[in-house]
């Protein structure tokens, strides 16, 4: 327990890279008071010094800066309050408690000492309002920081809570935003703006993350980038609706944070009833947008080797059948593109929507989950003759479900009209011919868990891609009497997921929503990897993969190599411009490649290759985006966290209006992320599926020289070859051609 009138510091510790991560110290009164933030940001910044040091640089005149960790009006603040409720019929001589005042009880923490720690729990009570606080903040595996409140009726009337929020400061200097919007097809498109004086909200309510998801919401100094620039984050770790608030007043602190949103109604808290809002986590870097990434990514991965939600070792290669056959299951075909995926190098198949029910489209079926004798007759082997032949083939078979959803011409609805949401007592409107099934039910649920599991029994499956088509309108629950349930509903799809996590653990689950409209830091705990987006044209995919990789891993980003001419957008795209995009996430396809010429296939087949020979280091490493003033081209990459190679992309998306060579600066390790080090040196090699002549070199044609006349490019590799010093990559950087558009250069670079 924290003694009273001290400092703690929150950081992560029994670490390598100890400068490393997000740091936060908490100043404690010995009147009362809640505990105060003075100061979070990179770890670096405050390394060496102790948290009674950061305190006495944040005193002032008037004491202390800083912020508490629930702020209230009834301290002297007028902006938005972290905290809003009331009691709409208050038991005789009870207050309204709209307003609150808590007082500090104790705080607990745990840690390598009095002053370090990595968990900090303040308990506090409002004895007007009859409310009890639990605020816990924790230092995370990788460096990122999290908290979140609990809130407690500890009176004898219902509280009817609008609103909660974790809230933090920001410095002075933090004047510029950046967050995403988008929509499907378009998810992560990022914004940017100044940091301007008033209150501005991010608010989704469409029950799910959503495909306009602001993911981090980022503040940082000016023109950050993402290599350089100081910056600070906060992400709700939550999978249906959020708020995400940003704060600047001319009398009080610029602050940043977050939480659920509840709709009107939507909680209600009975006397000793508790609300626990969703995590908050919050990242600071010296090192810009890429530091940031770096934090989330080392988390993600830890935690989920602790919880068992990791993708697999080594990431298999999926081939996904959906844009190849749509609802058309034919098994001769499916047996036939099986037999060509493996071929290939396919390790997982897997086959989509249209499998169970009435489902031969899309607008009946849905919810009827046992296998279709129309589609699959069991005079033919059922599902069971494919999942046997593909397991045959030596791959893995997976299988699409849609358990929250449901048509209304299904046998489901037919029996159970009163299981979907709604509101009014009036459907919903229609959105794919589907409805959303009331998950806060603990008898809808239980049906879902036990009709998805014995499919799942009966038929071996490996792994399962979860859809959620639709957002939630109206969502209101039947048991309920129609008030708003979608942060029941989220806590419902949690522990089905987990349920039907628990009684099959060997099987892998994917996390789709149209695309890559459900992916959080909260999900990303409960599956092994996301679907990116719907949109598959490789041109597009670049910008989507380059800012979801922002908060996911890359061997989470499902991304795969479709077919020639792009069913979204009709563009025609090169095999190798499509292969070399899905290269830096969870590499598949999804074209059907009994159309593919045999020339084709043996290209894929070696891109195949370079993703096996290269996906220890791209699902393990610290991915990198380089910032580039011309808009035609994208450099990227990932450097290993020990510095011993790194891989590098060159993405020519357009043509240039320069023709002189690119400098591509490689990361050099600095801060605990990874990079390369600066006194080691380093050959580069081009990477590339080998031409007839056994070259690797990058030219798009198979011929010797560039585009624009650039003259050859050297066979043995950029610099002829030669070993290099990890500073020189990193500075001078490794000069490569310009190229035709729709083109990418790829080198791998080795420690000698």
């Amino acid at each position: 327990m924290a003694p009273l009138d001290s400092a703690i510091l929150l950081t992560r510790s029994g670490e390598p890279d100890e400068g490393a991560g997000t740091a936060l110290v908490l100043a404690v009164s010995e009147g009362g008071d809640l505990p105060r933030v003075v100061w979070w940001g990179p770890a670096e910044q405050v390394a060496g010094a102790s948290a009674q040091d950061v305190v006495a640089a944040r005193r002032g005149l008037e004491g202390v800066q800083g912020l508490a960790v629930l702020p209230e009006h009834s301290t002297g603040l007028y902006t938005r309050p972290a905290l809003r409720g009331h009691r709409p019929a208050p038991a005789p001589g009870e207050d309204p408690a709209w307003s609150t005042a808590f007082t500090l009880d104790e705080v607990e923490t745990t840690g390598a000492d009095a002053e370090r720690t990595d968990r900090v729990v303040v308990n506090a009570l409002d004895e007007v309002a009859h409310l009890a606080l639990r605020s816990e903040w924790e230092a995370l595996p990788g460096g990122l920081l999290r908290a979140r409140h609990v809130l407690t009726n500890a009176g004898a009337s219902d509280y009817t809570l609008e609103g909660l929020e974790v809230v933090v400061p920001l410095p002075d200097e933090a004047v510029e935003v950046l967050d995403h919007t988008g929509g499907w097809l378009h998810e992560r498109v990022p914004q940017r703006a100044p940091v301007r004086d008033g209150l501005w909200l991010r608010e989704n309510r469409t029950g799910k993350t959503g495909h306009d998801a602001a993911g981090d919401l980022v503040v940082g100094t000016p023109g950050f980038g993402f290599a350089a620039g100081e910056v600070r984050s906060a992400s709700v770790g939550w999978s249906g609706n959020t708020v995400q608030r940003l704060e600047r007043s001319p009398s009080s602190t610029t602050t940043l944070g977050g939480g659920e949103l509840l709709l009107a109604g939507e909680t209600v808290l009975a006397p000793g009833q508790a609300y626990t809002t969703p995590w908050v986590y919050l990242g600071a870097s010296a090192q810009g947008l890429d530091g940031l990434a770096a934090e989330n990514h080392a988390f993600l991965r830890a935690i989920g080797q602790q919880t068992g939600a990791a993708p697999a070792r080594p990431v298999p290669v999926t081939l996904n059948v959906w844009e190849a056959v749509w609802f058309d299951h034919d098994l001769p075909h499916l047996l036939h593109m099986a037999e060509l995926a493996a071929s290939v190098g396919v390790e997982r198949f897997v086959l989509d929507d249209g499998w169970f029910g009435s489902r031969r489209d899309d607008t009946s079926g849905l919810g009827d989950w046992t296998v279709s004798q129309d589609a699959w007759p069991d005079a033919e082997g059922g599902l069971q003759a494919l999942a046997e032949a593909v397991h045959g083939h030596g791959m893995q078979f997976g299988l699409w479900f849609e358990p929250e959803m449901v048509n209304p011409d299904s046998d489901l609805h037919r029996a159970h009209p009163d299981w979907v949401l709604s509101a009014r007592g009036a459907t919903p409107l229609l959105e794919r011919n589907q409805l959303v099934l009331d998950l806060s039910r603990d008898e809808v649920r239980e049906h879902l868990r036990d009709a998805i599991s014995a499919v799942l029994s009966a038929v071996p499956v490996d792994y399962v891609k979860w859809d959620h088509n639709r957002d939630l309108l109206e969502a209101g629950g039947g048991a309920t009497g129609g008030r708003p349930v979608v942060s029941a509903n989220t806590v419902g799809f949690y522990r089905l997921l987990d349920e039907l996590r628990a009684l099959h653990p060997s099987i892998e689950w994917e996390s789709c929503a149209s695309g890559g409209g459900r992916v959080d830091l909260e999900v990303l705990q409960h599956v092994q990897r996301v679907w990116t987006s719907d949109m598959t044209d490789a041109v597009a995919r670049q910008d989507i993969q380059r800012w979801m990789v922002q908060q996911a891993p890359p061997e989470y980003l499902g991304a795969h190599v479709s077919a020639p001419v792009s069913h979204q957008t009709h563009r025609t795209v090169p095999l190798d411009f499509r292969a070399a995009t899905a290269l830096f996430g969870a590499f598949g396809i999804e074209w059907d490649v009994s159309t593919a010429s045999k020339p084709d296939r043996e290209r894929l087949a070696q891109w195949v290759q370079v993703y096996k020979d290269h996906r220890g280091l791209l699902h393990s490493g610290r991915t990198w985006r380089a910032d580039s003033p011309d808009p035609s081209a994208r450099a990227h990459g990932v450097v290993a966290l020990d510095g011993s190679e790194a891989l590098v992309a060159l993405v020519q998306l357009g043509e240039s209006f320069v023709e002189h060579p690119v400098p591509v600066r490689v990361p050099v390790g600095r801060g605990g992320l990874g990079g390369l080090d600066p006194a080691r040196r380093y050959r580069a090699r081009w990477v590339g599926p080998v031409d007839a002549a056994g070259s690797r070199a990058p030219e798009p044609d198979g011929g010797a020289r560039a585009n624009r006349g650039m003259g050859p490019v050297e066979a043995e590799g950029p610099a002829g070859g030669a070993a290099l010093p990890g500073s020189v990559w990193g500075s001078v950087g490794l000069v490569l051609p310009r190229r035709h558009p729709l083109t990418v250069t790829l080198v791998h670079l080795q420690a000698v």
